[in-house]
């Protein structure tokens, strides 16, 4: 039974992180799994209601009961209700994209946005993602908490990655990371620049559990770079640890945040 819900739990992933509509024989050669047991599980999938299958390609996707129940425990946890109008106030003070992530399992997951970007370039990824710690301004805004080794410790079991596939600044040695690190921990909050993405600059700063002074989350502003130049960054920094306290203050009021 376990080794059923392992690999059910691994279709329901795949799916996932792909988007659109995988064939059995993805699905099963992806998962090393025989394509027998792959189509044995996707029935039961089905016929629970977390998978469709396309009428005329056969192709398999997730339905929307996902979706519905993770919707359903973010408004029953409280993160919407305590995170959404700091968001928005962010998002305006700064005409940038304000986003929440949640930290869990070592990973960051956005669960909560406010666009400020009225006109121009605007830059929306989708939510629930999961961002590369070494490259992007959440992971050195969270890590920064934690010492070096235990910093180093998270980011080489997620990895470096692939450094074409990142802009031109990403740290690709362990001493760069550090270098990151050690200015995030000086600045109060990290600052990305054409790292993550070429072209695209963001900033982060933890949320701190006011109680135990335990990082709960991170909160970012992300946009274009020709739009945030290197005279906007302390203005928005600022603006990003006043919102950084304030969600800290308001995650006492979460159930979520207080698991």
């Amino acid at each position: 039974m376990a080794g059923s819900m392992e690999r059910s739990l691994a279709i329901l992933e795949l799916l996932a992180r792909n988007g659109g509509q995988l064939p059995l024989h993805v699905i099963a050669d992806t998962l090393n799994m025989p394509r027998s047991g792959a189509h044995r599980l996707l029935a039961m999938l089905i016929e629970q209601g977390y998978v469709r299958q396309h009428a005329e390609k056969g192709e398999y996707q997730l339905s929307l009961k996902l979706v519905s129940l993770g919707l359903i425990y973010l408004s029953t946890s409280g993160v919407a209700d305590v995170s959404q109008p700091i968001l928005e106030n962010l998002a305006r003070g700064s005409g940038e994209l304000a986003r929440l992530g949640i930290i869990e399992n070592e990973l960051i997951t956005f669960v909560a946005k406010a666009q400020g970007a009225r006109s121009g370039l605007r830059y929306d990824p989708d939510m629930g993602s999961n961002p590369p710690l070494f490259c992007t301004a959440s992971g050195p805004a969270w890590l920064s908490r934690l010492d070096d080794e235990q910093a180093l410790q998270i980011v080489a079991r997620q990895g470096f990655g692939n450094g074409h596939d990142y802009g031109p600044n990403a740290p690709r040695t362990i001493a760069a990371f550090l270098e990151v690190l050690h200015a995030t921990r000086k600045r109060g909050h990290a600052v990305a620049v054409d790292s993550y993405e070429p072209g695209m600059t963001s900033l982060a700063a933890p949320i701190i559990n006011p109680l135990n002074q335990k990082v709960v989350g991170v909160v970012t502003l992300a946009g274009p770079t020709s739009r945030i130049p290197a005279e906007r960054l302390p203005e928005l920094g600022s603006l990003l640890q006043d919102a950084a306290r304030e969600l800290g203050e308001a995650s006492l009021g979460s159930l979520y945040f207080k698991s």
